[in-house]
């Protein structure tokens, strides 16, 4: 029943293309758990640089498992530093972001393809964000998920885009 929409010029009840309601649904998902994390990587950037900090100092690197060795480097350092000097500004758009994917995920919902673009923009922004105060080091490795993830969205959702008819 959710899952229903009303076409307001014939008032038939049209069903919301599987594609699109699984994609909006991974996407509101995400979204929250975007929010969430932005908060968690503003709160905890601190936190984050001084344990990297401390396990880069003589000795220390031994106690590290070797599995994790490659996560603790002195250009990770340098990562976390301009995270930490930049937090606030990297949370904000991080929110926005977040914000505009929820939205737009919502009206796309509604099959309103004003949605499409406001998601568009949502998920490109807090990878803009993040090269623009971290730098383009912050997409790689690990990163290249941050990438990854919504270069597949990007194309799913482009893919169903004709199934916005609003």
């Amino acid at each position: 029943m959710a899952d229903m929409i009303t076409d307001d010029f014939t008032g038939e009840n049209q069903k919301l293309p599987s594609g699109l309601n699984i994609l909006t649904i991974l996407t509101i998902i995400g979204s929250i758990l975007g929010l969430l994390s932005g908060f968690w990587n503003y709160y905890n950037a601190e936190s984050g640089y001084n344990k990297t900090k401390e396990a880069l100092e003589p000795g220390n690197l031994e106690k590290i498992p070797s599995w994790a060795r490659g996560f603790v480097s002195p250009e990770m350092l340098e990562l976390q530093h301009k995270m930490l000097i930049n937090k606030l500004p990297i949370l904000i758009l991080a929110l926005v972001g977040s914000a505009l994917c929820l939205y737009g995920a919502l009206e796309m919902r509604k099959r309103k393809k004003q949605g499409y673009l406001l998601w568009l923009i949502g998920e490109v922004l807090p990878i803009l964000s993040s090269v623009l105060f971290v730098g383009i080091a912050s997409l790689k490795g690990v990163g290249i998920i941050a990438v990854a993830i919504p270069v597949l969205f990007i194309i799913l959702y482009t893919v169903n885009k004709k199934e916005l008819i609003y």
